[in-house]
Parts: C-alpha cells; sequence; structure tokens
C-alpha cells in the first residue's frame, strides 16, 4: 500500500492560518452558517485528533475516544495555547499519514467504521474546505495545489450523488451550483455545500 496524497500542504496552511486569527475575529460569522470562527477552530482542533487516530489504529482509551467522538465545534472549549496547540497537531496528523500502513485496511473516525483510504480522503477535504472557511472568515486570500483540489473534487462529487444525498448529513450543505468551466477551487466549494462568493459581513 502507497501513501495516497500528502496532507501535508494542507495541514501547514490551516496551520498559519489558525496561528494568524486574531481574538477580535472569534465571534466572526464563517461560511459555515452555524459556526463562529471560534467554533470552527475548536472543530478543526477536534477533527486533528480523530483523523489522526484514524491513520494510526490506535487501540488505546485516549485514541478509541478520539476516533469515535465527532469534533464538536464549541469555542468555549479552547484553552489558552490554541495558537500552539492546534498547528502541533496538524503537524501529526500529516506525518500520521505519510505512514502507508495508514491508508490500508479498516479504520474508525467520527464514530463510525470505514476504509482507511476513505477516511484519509475525508481528512484532506476537511483541511481544505475548512481552510478556505478559516480564511473566508478572516477576509484572506486562499489558494491550494491542484492535486490536492482533484482529490477533494473526486471526494464531494461522489458525495453529492442524488443516492448519496441522505448520508451527506450535517457534514454538508445544499450543493451551490457553479459553472462548470469555474475554478477547481470554486467547484470543490460549491459541492461541499458553500458559495464560493461568500464574504465576512462587515468593513
Amino acid at each position: 500500500m502507497t501513501v495516497m496524497c500528502d496532507l501535508g500542504p494542507a495541514a501547514r496552511r490551516m496551520a498559519d492560518l489558525v496561528d494568524g486569527v486574531p481574538d477580535s475575529l472569534l465571534t466572526a460569522p464563517t461560511p459555515c452558517e452555524r459556526y463562529t470562527l471560534g467554533d470552527l477552530i475548536e472543530h478543526v482542533d477536534g477533527l486533528s485528533l480523530a483523523f489522526t487516530a484514524a491513520a494510526t489504529k490506535d487501540a488505546t482509551e485516549t485514541g478509541a475516544r478520539a476516533a469515535s467522538q465527532g469534533p464538536s465545534g464549541h469555542a468555549a472549549r479552547l484553552d489558552d495555547d490554541w495558537r500552539t496547540r492546534i498547528p502541533a497537531r496538524l503537524a501529526a496528523l500529516a506525518d500520521a499519514w505519510r505512514a502507508p500502513a495508514a491508508w490500508a485496511g479498516e479504520t474508525r473516525a467520527g464514530g463510525l467504521d470505514l476504509p482507511a483510504e476513505l477516511a484519509g480522503r475525508i481528512a484532506l477535504n476537511e483541511l481544505v474546505v475548512h481552510g478556505w472557511d478559516v480564511a473566508r472568515a478572516m477576509g484572506r486570500p486562499f489558494e491550494a495545489d491542484a492535486r490536492e483540489l482533484e482529490a477533494c473534487l473526486s471526494f464531494v462529487s461522489a458525495m453529492s450523488a442524488p443516492d448519496q444525498l441522505d448520508s451527506r448529513g450535517d457534514a454538508f450543505g445544499p450543493v451551490v451550483d457553479v459553472p462548470a468551466d469555474a475554478p477547481l477551487l470554486d467547484r470543490v466549494i460549491g459541492l461541499s455545500g458553500r458559495d464560493p462568493a461568500w464574504r465576512r459581513p462587515g468593513p
């Protein structure tokens, strides 16, 4: 089994975004309607633990707990050291998925048993799409490389098929139509249930 894709660039990009979030924006809205920026950052903290455990197939009590619980999303749970802790956890996440064994067999993430390869693709999509969310909430530009976006497009396209609509759950909003010739990032974002034109309200 080989490594399907390197999560390192997406994890580093997310870490840089998290490190640059000022306290004044923690209550700012995001493209995820149910999340403020602080909520979203805490969600990223949780998913970094969950998908690291999924990669390592950690059978310890701590690992099993991380893999069985879905990432939350409550800013009140952010500790004082979140700007350093979350980037460190994101680095650990990327490192865990560099092991070929991470992509083999079955694993558990968010309380669900699923193929490890699928878990890795979900982790990449979470980093890319939520990276866009965080950047938009701060009014910052966001870019991802074509290989990442192609992998995400494959995943979100499959999740947008008519027979998959019931399984989208809370993870995705309704598909936002974008032109077929739109940039790759916009197509990923639209299929993820977000409006690529979303901008942070206010000055």
